[in-house]
This record gives structure tokens, C-alpha cells and sequence, in this order.
């Protein structure tokens, strides 16, 4: 087995040194990068050769989460788990976290004054930044040169008292997250791994959301989050929803194969910090300032957003956050302490925060940086103890060597079985992008551990249709314990179309199958509402009126018609529309209500509205779209998205490529469109150069409209590349700037 020992040692290259140019996100740098030997340690366990679980002579905790367990392996390390206390004692560690919303700004300033402010030094760093780089690039390709000026600025500023290896970094768009631990503890670092989720426009857009890293260290599993929520005052609910998303669908694989994914909150020890962009309400900003020339910082943190968030527990439930007896970390003027005295004004506020979830915890210190100036932000530290469960390996070995004796008579003698709370789950009137859920309960009701998994039926590619999931998929339960499967469904734009033309039905047998035990068979029924989103333009052209008022085989007659075929006899008396009345509604309605909302397309909406907005295209109820400009902009994007057939259809796509560069032949491509995606194509530009005269307002401009709308309208049959990417917002953005005339 690999001699992990080593990794203190040889990770001592890595004290200080900096990225090169072109080290990338997620910890993958060249052969110089910082920390290099200890990433290849901590990090491509794949490239290890595997020890074998009778090896006595190693760190139990890294036998146990080998990758090549079976089942008789999860049965010892079953047992083993339940008997961990015999042989685990809690050892106190100190972890420093920091957060820095930094403004796009380069370094300017030693970092010392913020990350060695302790006494003695951390045997633990988690730094997180957030708007490392404003660019429109960094938005758009995800790229900065800023993130290895910071990285390096990290590097210089660790306590001087320890030598520091560097585990692991993970980055998206601007927000970032920096891993280091002394360098004798990296041999008791492993099962590191990253992961990232955006929660900007359409779910996707990594301007807002989180990054996470987690771990074991020794015994202990820890995950630690950096996030970027929603801005403004009133968006309190955006970031609500921002912090459910995260936590729903920040997912870490497992290295054994027969575990589910691992979600931040299975982790025993969670820690979040972040820009989590809560603000101070019903004050106004000489009311809030009053408070805070008073160090009246209780009596101010009553009217905090997060505060009262988490009163209500609509949001970091379970976690706990250190009493706050320093001054709000925003708004400054940037270069100074004074407050923002821009024409906005903003009130202070305490946007910057580190909050944990876990036994053993305790916060030694709380406190904000008030000498950093480079920012409109002041970073925030916290110095954590953490009981931290570490191995006795005597004791270890005699209970495991105890469990692997009486392992031939579990095994030889019982035969797993369970019992299910239901076998039949109906699903009724599923929504287009609307989370249903049901649970299934499986209990163990036999004499063994058992190993649980759904498996796939003959002739199909997996164990559930697309549009349906069980979480978690597979799994190991001991003896007399039970589980929670949530059955989700869930429509979005790749399983809407085949429902919407009902060459597909909300129906489903899940097999669950027992290693060395039976199967089981759970049915799922229920109905699809037919919807706009994922219906043809075509189709949608035909359609008079909204589409759950027609009937459900003119429905399936329409949405059997490729783009640019034409109907051999049309189900619906009327002539077609020229453009989908869905589209010229959302556009008509942002044109009038949205031209100079600011951060138009680039700030999400809410998911509520966004349910409302489909109703009302899909029902023709109330007679106006709902919701705020963002939702409505939103929604627009996702129609889009959803379109069987984009408005330039898939075998254009090449051609389109091809004359990027050209826009005379940019035009005539456009011109052999079928006539409804033409004038799709056409409403949808003149709109857009529309919203560019009132660019003052809405600070919008051609390269951001381009990017988002070319990777819609001009969408690739397959995965693009960062080329094909640039060649479809420069085809587009012709339309955009020159003579629209066809």
C-alpha cells in the first residue's frame, strides 16, 4: 500500500509557492503548482494501488473506504461504524475560515493581517473568495488570471509559525475555495473531493451559488461550503432558494460504487461561510449607522435578514452561527473604512458570514478585518475547535478482527429481507419543472446487514425512466435500521417533449433488488399536464389556445411534426400564428414592464413565480403573465432552452459555424429557415436590440446578449467546445449590431 507518511514531508515544496499562469480550477495545476506532490497524494487516489482490507497494519479509517468493497466489505464496515466509539477519542483541531467578497479587485495588500491573526497557527485553512473577477470573460468562459494572484496572496499570508501543504481548491466563475493543513497532518487528510453549483440564470450561470470541499479527516467527515448568494435587500427569498438548491444539489460522489452520492448535510461536520448577501431591513441606513457609532450590534442584529431567516427555520436549519460583536462588513467605499457614499447609499450590513453544523464544536474567535481596504467588502475569520474522532488502532484491529470471525456464520445462516411502507406510488397531474416527491421507507427486518440497490430491467439503459429517481439509488442498511427513498419526479427539457406527445407516460416498475436476497417491485403511476415548454414551434404555432384546452390527441398529432415538415392535414381548423402567442407574450410583457430593469437575463427569478408564469401559458390563467421582470426574463430563457427543435434548427447548426465570420451569408442561412422559427428568430432580435438602447439602465450589452441567446437559438446536436462556443455568439452577434434587413 502507498506510504502516506510521506506526504508531510514531501508536501513542504509547497509551502508558499504560487500557482503558475495557467493552473486551473478544481486543483489540477501543472507540475510546479503549489502543493503538487501533496494533490497527488491527497487527492489521484485512482493512481494508488489499493491495499487489501486484511491489512492490519494501516489506517483503518483509509482501509474502510477503499474503492473495491463488495458486499461482504460494507457488512464489516457496517459493523465496524456501530462500534465506533469502542475504538475512536476525540482530539481538539483548530480550523481557521475565512471569507473575502473582494470586488473584483487584485491584490494589494498582505493578506497576514487577516489569515495569521491568531495566537498560534490553524492546523486547518478553508479561505473563500467571492466576485474574484467581474469580467464579462470570467462570467462568460469562466477564466481569470486572478484566480492564481489570490491563490498566491493565500500562500503568503498563512500563520509563519507552520508549514502548510496545499489539499485542494475548487473554483466557479468567482467564487473560490482554498484547503490547507499542516503539513503533519496531510497523511490524515483523504476521500478529498470538489464540487461546485451555479444558482444564477437558469440554474446555470456561476455568478450565485456554491462551492464545497469534503473530506475524512482522521474518523471525521467534514464539508466545508463557499457561497455566493442573491444580491439586493428585498431578494431575501432568492437567496433562501439559493441556499436550498445548493444543499439539494451539491452531490459528492462516494469511491465505493455501491454508496449513493453524498449531500452536504449527510456530512456529520458542515461548515459555511460565504457573501451570503442577507441584509438589515426596516431600518433605514442613519437609523442603522446610529446602532452601529453605538456598538449596539445586538439591538441591530434583530432586524437582520439571516437572523430572522433562521428563527423560522426557512433556512440553515440545525446550524449555528457565533454571536456577531463586530461592525457590518458592507458597504464601504472601496480603498477605505467609510461607508459607502455613492449616489445609492447602501445600508450596512452584515453580508460576509461563517456559520457550522456538527457535535464538538467551538468558536474560539468571530470577527471581521477592518484593516483590509482593498474591497467595498471587510473579510471575516472564524477559529474553530473541532473534536475531531481519531483512530486507536490496537483497538481497532481486536473489534475487527472479532467482526471478520463471526463473519462466515452471518453470512452462511441469514438471508436479507425487508419490508416496504408501499409497493404502488401515483403520481397525479405532473407539471412541466415542478419537484414531486414521494417516500419510500425500506426496513431491514432480517438477521443481517443488507446491501439494497434498484436495478435496471432487461432491454433497458437504467434502472428508471428520465424523468423519475430514487435518492438514494443503492445503499447498505444494518440490522433492524431503515431508510427514507425519496421517489422524485421531476419534467424538465429533455423528458418534456416525449411526454408532451405522449410517446411517453408517467408509468415506471422500479426493481429492488437485495444482494443475496429477492427482488422487489414498486409500481409508479400518475399523469402528465401537457405544457408549452418542450412542445415544437411548430406545434405551438398551431394552437390557437392555450395548450391544456386542446384536446390531448390534436396535442400528440401536432408534436409528431418535425421542423420544417408540413402537416398532411392539420387537426386544427384555424391557420397557424406566425409566432407561438407563449413567446410574443413573455416578450411583449418584458418590453413594456422590463426594458430598463437592471441585471435583466442575468439575475434569476423564483421558482414560485416561474411556477405561476407556466400556468398562465399553459392554462390561459389570469388573462396577464405573474411574476417579477427576473422570473418572466427567466422563463423566457427556459421556453428556449425547452424547444424540442431550437429556433435554428440542429441541422443548420453546422453551416452556421461555418459562415460565423461572414454576415451577408450569416443572413441567407437564416433566410432557409422554416418560416416559424424566421420569425421566432426575427421577434426575438428585434427585442433584444431593443432592450440594447436602453443599455444605461439595464447594463446589458452585446457580448452578454449574445452569449446567452446564441447557446439557445443556435443550440449544438452535441457537446460544444470553448470554439464552437465563440463561433455561434459571433454568428449572432451580427444580428445584433448590424442591418437586421433579410
Amino acid at each position: 500500500m502507498p506510504n502516506l507518511s510521506k506526504t508531510a514531508e514531501r508536501s513542504q515544496t509547497a509551502e508558499r509557492r504560487g500557482p503558475p499562469a495557467e493552473h486551473k480550477s478544481g486543483g489540477n495545476g501543472g507540475p510546479d503548482s503549489p502543493g503538487r506532490v501533496a494533490r497527488v497524494l491527497l487527492e489521484d487516489r485512482n493512481d494508488l494501488p489499493p491495499p487489501s482490507i486484511h491489512t492490519y497494519s494501516c489506517n483503518k479509517a483509509q482501509m474502510l473506504s477503499l474503492p473495491q468493497f463488495g458486499l461482504r466489505d460494507n457488512l464489516i464496515r457496517c459493523e465496524l461504524q456501530k462500534s465506533e466509539a469502542a475504538y475512536t477519542n476525540l482530539e481538539d483541531f483548530s480550523f481557521f475560515l475565512g471569507t473575502y467578497n473582494v470586488n473584483g479587485q487584485t491584490p494589494k495588500e498582505r493578506l497576514g493581517r487577516w489569515l495569521a491573526s491568531t495566537p498560534d497557527p490553524p492546523d486547518v485553512y478553508f479561505v473563500g473568495f467571492q466576485e474574484l473577477d467581474l469580467s464579462k470573460e470570467a462570467f462568460i468562459f469562466n477564466d481569470t488570471p486572478k484566480e492564481s494572484e489570490w491563490i498566491n496572496a493565500v500562500m503568503e499570508g498563512l500563520h509563519p509559525d507552520a508549514k502548510y501543504a496545499f489539499v485542494k481548491h475548487v473554483r466557479l466563475v468567482g467564487i473560490m475555495l482554498l484547503c490547507f493543513v499542516k503539513t503533519e497532518h496531510a497523511e490524515h487528510i483523504h476521500e478529498v473531493e470538489a464540487e461546485t453549483v451555479g444558482t444564477g440564470i437558469m440554474g446555470r450561470m456561476g455568478n450565485k451559488g456554491g462551492v464545497a470541499i469534503r473530506f475524512r479527516f482522521h474518523n471525521s467527515d467534514i464539508c466545508v461550503v463557499n457561497s455566493h448568494l442573491a444580491a439586493h435587500i428585498e431578494e431575501y427569498e432568492r437567496r433562501n432558494q439559493d441556499y436550498r438548491e445548493i444543499c439539494s444539489r451539491m452531490q459528492f460522489h462516494q469511491q465505493d460504487p455501491d454508496l449513493p452520492p453524498l449531500t452536504i448535510l449527510k456530512h456529520s461536520i458542515v461548515l459555511w461561510l460565504g457573501d451570503l448577501n442577507y441584509r438589515i431591513s426596516n431600518l433605514d441606513v442613519d437609523q442603522v449607522k446610529d446602532l452601529i457609532s453605538k456598538k449596539d450590534f445586538e439591538a441591530l442584529h434583530a432586524y437582520d435578514q439571516l437572523k430572522r431567516q433562521i428563527d423560522e427555520e426557512a433556512v440553515f436549519v440545525g446550524f449555528t452561527e457565533g454571536d456577531i460583536d463586530f461592525q457590518p462588513t458592507y458597504k464601504y467605499d472601496t480603498g477605505s473604512s467609510q461607508w459607502d457614499s455613492s449616489e445609492k447609499c447602501r445600508v450596512p450590513a452584515w453580508c460576509d458570514r461563517i456559520l457550522w453544523r456538527g457535535q464538538n464544536i467551538r468558536q474560539l474567535h468571530y470577527t471581521s478585518h477592518m484593516a483590509l481596504k482593498t474591497s467595498d467588502h471587510k473579510p471575516v475569520s472564524s477559529l474553530l475547535e473541532i473534536g475531531i474522532k481519531v483512530v486507536d488502532e490496537e483497538k481497532q484491529k481486536r473489534i475487527f478482527e472479532e467482526i471478520v470471525r463471526n463473519m462466515d456464520r452471518w453470512e452462511n445462516e441469514c438471508i436479507p429481507s425487508v419490508s416496504l411502507s408501499q409497493r404502488e406510488f401515483h403520481f397525479k397531474d405532473v407539471k412541466f419543472m415542478q419537484h414531486r416527491a414521494e417516500t419510500l421507507t425500506i426496513h431491514n427486518d432480517g438477521q443481517v446487514p443488507c446491501q439494497f440497490e434498484f436495478i435496471q430491467k432487461l432491454d433497458e439503459p437504467a434502472y428508471c425512466k428520465a424523468w423519475l429517481t430514487a435518492n438514494p439509488h443503492k445503499g447498505f442498511l444494518a440490522q433492524g435500521a431503515s431508510v427514507d427513498v425519496d421517489l422524485e419526479v421531476f419534467v424538465n427539457r429533455f423528458t418534456a417533449p416525449e411526454l408532451n406527445s405522449g410517446r411517453q407516460q408517467i408509468e415506471d416498475i422500479l426493481v429492488l433488488h437485495l444482494d443475496r436476497g429477492k427482488d422487489y417491485f414498486i409500481s409508479v403511476m400518475g399523469n402528465y399536464l401537457p405544457s408549452c415548454f418542450g412542445t415544437s414551434i411548430n406545434a405551438l404555432c398551431h394552437l390557437r389556445e392555450p395548450i391544456q384546452a386542446m384536446p390531448l390527441d390534436t396535442i400528440q398529432k401536432l408534436t409528431s411534426v418535425s421542423a420544417g415538415q408540413e402537416l398532411s392535414s392539420s387537426p386544427v381548423a384555424e391557420p397557424p400564428r406566425d409566432t407561438p402567442k407563449e413567446i410574443c407574450m413573455m416578450v411583449e410583457h418584458l418590453y413594456r414592464n422590463a426594458s430598463k430593469q437592471e441585471d435583466l437575463f442575468q439575475q434569476p427569478g423564483l421558482r414560485s413565480e416561474f411556477e405561476e408564469i407556466r400556468d398562465c401559458l399553459d392554462t390561459g390563467e389570469p388573462d396577464s403573465i405573474p411574476g417579477s421582470n427576473h422570473s418572466v426574463a427567466e422563463a423566457l430563457l427556459l421556453f428556449l432552452d425547452a424547444l424540442p427543435e431550437p429556433v435554428v434548427p440542429y441541422h443548420y447548426y453546422r453551416q452556421c459555424l461555418d459562415c460565423c465570420s461572414d454576415y451577408s451569408q450569416c443572413k441567407q442561412v437564416i433566410d432557409m429557415l422554416p418560416q416559424c422559427h424566421k420569425n421566432v428568430f426575427m421577434s426575438l432580435t428585434e427585442f433584444l436590440r431593443g432592450l440594447l438602447k436602453h443599455s444605461a439602465h439595464n447594463r446589458l450589452d452585446v457580448n452578454i446578449l449574445a452569449t446567452i441567446f446564441a447557446a439557445l437559438m443556435l443550440r449544438s446536436p452535441a457537446k460544444q467546445d470553448l470554439g464552437q462556443k465563440r463561433k455561434t455568439q459571433e454568428f449572432y452577434q451580427h444580428f445584433l449590431t448590424q442591418d437586421l434587413d433579410l
